[in-house]
């Protein structure tokens, strides 16, 4: 097991299941797309960190994509106005299902930025 599935089997909330379907959704996205713990919660990584959960949101999964602003295209459900984070908030299974396309379309943009 990973650090993250060992973060997972101990994570009581709500959300838990769309928490990992997110992850899901994320890593099949890309496969040079890897995560860890870091700041106490999942995060996704390549070339940097692209995103983080925040664990203690109990009405939704809520993903901080760290540098969110510089990512290039048209996402709708990537949302902030700050200098650089931005947040993408998945209400159930199926609202995951509905923002599937954009959220890996997002993953994938970070890769492009990044030079993958």
């Amino acid at each position: 097991m990973s650090d993250v599935d060992d973060w997972m089997a101990t994570y009581d909330n709500p959300m838990k299941e769309v928490v990992q379907a997110m992850r899901e959704v994320i890593l099949a996205a890309d496969p040079r797309v890897t995560e860890c713990i870091k700041w106490q919660a999942p995060t996704f990584v390549f070339e940097g960190n692209i995103a983080s959960f925040f664990p203690k949101s109990r009405k939704h999964a809520s993903l901080m994509f760290h540098k969110g602003a510089e990512i290039p295209g048209d996402f709708p459900n990537l949302e902030g106005d700050g200098k650089e984070a931005r947040s993408f908030k998945v209400a159930s299974l199926d609202d995951l299902e509905a923002k599937r396309a954009e959220l890996q379309a997002i993953v994938r943009a970070w890769i492009v930025l990044k030079g993958g």
